[in-house]
């Protein structure tokens, strides 16, 4: 069964998070992973975190294995050290769950 996240972000330089997404992206498709859905957000009504967020997606892969080795991959680590800490001020994983494929 796939595995995915639902993901709160507080993204604070679009430029330098679009580069993290740039780079990121082929990395994620070697591991059978991608976005389902994608979102800005202006507004948040009722959250229970302190975290601001301005952007929700999701992202899936095969399992969830897969997603742990995706998420520690040196080459991923690397494009996260360089692009993702200097434009994301806050992450706040909103559900994680299995869903069937």
């Amino acid at each position: 069964m796939a595995y995915e996240m639902l993901v709160g972000l507080h993204v604070t330089d679009e430029e330098k998070y679009e580069e993290y997404r740039k780079n990121m992206k082929p990395i994620l498709s070697e591991y059978k992973g991608g976005f389902s859905y994608d979102f800005k957000i202006s507004e948040v009504l009722i959250s229970k975190t302190d975290n601001d967020i301005n952007r929700v997606f999701t992202i899936h892969f095969p399992d969830r294995a897969t997603m742990d080795s995706f998420f520690s991959n040196s080459n991923y680590l690397d494009v996260k050290r360089k692009y993702y800490e200097a434009a994301v001020a806050s992450t706040t994983i909103l559900s994680s769950y299995t869903k069937d494929s």
